[in-house]
């Protein structure tokens, strides 16, 4: 049996704060926005991830709680350029490991919520999963 991580949760303690955030300045596709009552659901995708983030309203923990959250690139450099000149204040590149996945760096929401960006170079022409 597959199983697939779909969406995490990140606590916010302003979702139209963190939209503006994740779409304008990360580049992630906002998925849906939708408002029942006094809740608000909110999902966004990095582009060609098959796992989005949901950002809900009131939030589940406290915001800012959730901690190096990753994500993969084909080449840490150039998504590390695109969120500075997006105004996203993203760390140093550090090469732990001249191996593919030993280069990362990280960001972090207006909330605090962290985020580590691993490059994996062979992400670039190997898919996921293959059938």
């Amino acid at each position: 049996m597959e199983w697939t991580l779909e969406v995490v949760g990140v606590p916010v303690g302003d979702v139209d704060r963190a939209i503006a955030f994740y779409r304008d300045q990360v580049g992630f596709n906002l998925d849906h926005d939708t408002r029942a009552g006094e809740q608000r659901f909110v999902q966004l995708t990095p582009p060609g991830s098959g796992c989005s983030i949901v950002l809900a309203s009131p939030p589940p923990m406290p915001p800012g709680s959730l901690k190096s959250l990753q994500l993969v690139v084909a080449d840490a450099y150039r998504a590390r350029e695109e969120l500075v000149d997006r105004g996203v204040a993203a760390g140093d590149i550090d090469v732990i490991d001249e191996r593919d996945g030993g280069t990362l760096f990280g960001f972090a929401d207006p909330d605090g919520n962290s985020w580590v960006v691993q490059q994996i170079k062979a992400r670039a022409d190997m898919p996921l999963l293959s059938r």
